[in-house]
């Protein structure tokens, strides 16, 4: 009984398995150590003669344990009971992970019997190797913290990607599929889940076809019928979950790369020579191709514009031209070096292969209408990371390099046994063609289609996209899309790239230059900062950057007050003491120049809380009158504009107790941008 309390078994059950006639039975496999205190507690209250019966024996058994619960879990995977691995870095390197097992060879006689001890032979194991990965937790910690957000504050209904890579070695720094699962509880379902799984009734088994409804008699099924399919139902529906989960949507979910893949279309037109400084090309609105008709998302037009004014108006009837000034040929020889038509061998397990135009059992082979929607991202399917991949060459000056996620194996001793070197597979384009490209791209993330995933201090280049899915994904009879956008920085010297992918948003707006532009922006600020990438301010830039906040605790009033005005920021006294006691911001932190500091004077006012208000949906004049009226300072990310921005997120929630003088930072985003 109390074992069966102790290890949260059934008791008869347990009962009856020790009446095996056994040795000894196992009950329970790799519990966790307060399971283990308990059970020795247990053992020294039975007393001696049940130690000396060893009624009750510990045996050492080891488990795998992830610190960091959740954290890239699509990447690193999980093993099975018998520590397998069967997804993610687990299973793509377990020969080296595994190590060997030990073993006793035994010696029988001629009659089968046990010869003596001596002459076993006792083969001790080998330890396995250790994986250094090139994923940087402090990146990957970065990117799931904002795409949660991002997830949470458009909707998104089929979860979120994002990679982050060296554009130079192809190492990745981050890959989240966000919203997976728990690396230390990977077979178990989340809540929302389990209660969409629990509701399964007759309805889901009519509608999913688990009984053919009868139109007289809808319910024709004995009562045991139905619970035995609805329990069928609900098995399937937890398998299918769970598959949802692991699955590394970065590598295994293809889709339409919409707009992003424009940068790719022009790298191939200025490779070819067919575009040139010359070059015009017409928008009326639309693009009269045979009986379709294919529409820009400026139904007014943007009437003659040049090559790069086309990837800043992002505009499809100017790349359906200059996709059909590339050709079909050209543009399928393209396609297949920038290594779309392959997948990318990124050593991770399950990466799945694009769907390209096929015509005549021949891949590739395209009609006219296939290459006009291609040339701008539309109805051919490749995977996020062969899109990363392929931005990184555009970059990079030209080179498809090798995406990878381990970075060395080291023996048991901490030895390397393998260094994973860069690997460059071809040129791709040429260099001065790269260089254009990233000036072209730096353009269009400061003043065109991708501006609002531009970073203060930072010569980011990029490109928005917004694909249409082909499934409606909550059956409300709308058309679904995807939100995308793929950049680099620095654009003159490009080291990162990282592409934000959101699935399906169904907020109130779902382009990719409001969805996934704002949330590369709050991603690439913190990860360049990081990453020790100089930063390069305008004077502009300058005037609006954060300070960091002095030390005034411990002087008088009249001194503090000096001092925080001589730091450029406004002073805000509270209680009835003399001396500054504490300070909020504390010192060193980021405060928005011609901020407020708070000075607490007495052991009443340090406890005084204030309400975030609700900062989104305005302006960035009305965001800064909300927040002084409730004391707080606000930080401004993302593109700011004092005619054409609205505030899209705050990293506070409303409705939060802090303390005066507390700084929300409040992302922004042009208004004006449809891509």
């Amino acid at each position: 009984k109390r074992l069966a309390e102790i290890l949260s078994l059934d008791e008869a059950e347990l009962l009856e398995d020790t009446k095996q006639n056994t040795y000894y039975v196992s009950v329970k496999r790799r519990i966790e150590s307060t399971e283990k205190d308990q059970i020795i507690e247990l053992q020294n209250e039975l007393g001696e003669k049940y130690q000396k019966a060893g009624v009750i024996s510990l045996l050492d058994d080891y488990k795998r344990y992830y610190p960091y619960s959740d954290l890239a879990s699509s990447v690193i995977g999980f093993t099975g009971s018998e520590d397998q691995g069967l997804w993610g870095v687990e299973f793509q390197y377990n020969d080296y992970l595994a190590g060997t097992p030990g073993r006793i060879v035994s010696a029988q006689n001629g009659i089968s019997t046990q010869m003596p001890f001596d002459y076993n032979q006792n083969i001790g194991a080998i330890d396995g190797s250790s994986l250094v990965l090139t994923i940087d937790e402090t990146v990957q910690s970065i990117v799931e913290k904002y795409m949660k957000q991002g997830i949470i504050d458009n909707q998104v209904h089929e979860r979120g990607v994002c990679i982050v890579m060296d554009v130079n070695t192809g190492e990745i720094l981050a890959m989240a599929s966000v919203n997976g699962f728990d690396l230390n509880d990977p077979f178990t379902i989340n809540a929302d889940q389990k209660k969409e799984i629990d509701a399964i009734d007759t309805e889901y088994l009519i509608k999913n076809g688990y009984i053919e409804e009868d139109k007289e008699n809808p319910y024709n099924i004995s009562d045991t019928e139905k619970k035995e399919l609805i329990a069928k139902a609900q098995a399937e529906a937890e398998s299918a979950a769970l598959a949802r989960n692991w699955r590394n949507k970065a590598i295994s979910d293809t889709y339409y790369p919409g707009s992003v893949f424009k940068m790719v279309t022009l790298s191939m037109a200025l490779e070819e020579g067919v575009v040139n400084k010359e070059s015009r090309f017409s928008c009326s609105g639309a693009y009269q191709l045979y009986e379709d008709t294919i529409h820009c998302h400026n139904t007014a037009g943007h009437g003659t514009q040049t090559y790069q004014e086309c990837l800043y108006n992002s505009c499809n009837p100017g790349f359906i031209q200059i996709g059909q000034l590339v050709g079909k040929t050209k543009f399928w020889e393209y396609y297949q070096a920038f290594g779309f038509s392959d997948k990318t061998g990124i050593d991770l397990p399950g990466e799945s292969d694009d769907q390209f135009f096929i015509h005549d059992g021949v891949e590739g082979n395209m009609l006219d209408t296939d290459l006009a929607v291609a040339s701008f991202g539309q109805n051919f399917s490749i995977t996020p990371i062969q899109m990363i991949t392929a931005a990184s060459a555009v970059a990079n000056g030209g080179r498809i390099v090798q995406p990878h996620v381990v970075k060395q194996i080291l023996d048991a001793e901490g030895n390397v046994v393998k260094n994973v070197s860069t690997e460059t597979k071809r040129q791709v384009i040429s260099e001065s063609v790269s260089k254009e490209m990233c000036q072209i791209l730096e353009e269009n993330a400061t003043t065109g289609s991708g501006k609002n995933g531009y970073v203060a201090g930072y010569r980011v280049g990029g490109k928005t996209g917004t694909s249409e899915k082909l499934i409606d994904v909550n059956n409300d009879g709308a058309d679904d899309y995807i939100a995308s956008l793929c950049g680099f920085a620095p654009a003159n010297n490009p080291q990162y790239a990282a592409l934000v992918f959101f699935d399906a948003p169904l907020g109130g707006n779902y382009y990719g230059s409001a969805v996934a532009a704002p949330v590369f922006a709050s991603i690439m600020s913190e990860v360049l900062p990081y990453l020790e990438v100089v930063a390069q301010y305008t004077d502009e830039e300058m005037s609006n950057i954060d300070a960091a906040a002095g030390s005034y605790t411990g002087m008088s009033i009249e001194d503090a007050t000096k001092a925080v005005e001589a730091d450029g920021f406004n002073v805000t006294i509270k209680g009835e003491g003399a001396t500054v006691l504490s300070q909020n911001p504390v010192t060193g932190a980021a405060i928005p120049s011609g901020g407020t500091i708070v000075l607490y004077t007495d052991e009443t006012s340090k406890t005084e809380k204030t309400t975030v208000p609700n900062l989104v949906g305005f302006g960035v004049g009305e965001v800064n009158e909300i927040a002084s009226y409730s004391g707080l300072n606000v930080s401004v990310t993302g593109t700011v504009s004092a005619s054409d921005s609205t505030s899209i997120a705050q990293s506070v929630p409303e409705g939060t107790e802090v303390a005066p003088g507390s700084v929300i930072t409040v992302s922004f985003s042009c208004n004006s941008i449809a891509d």
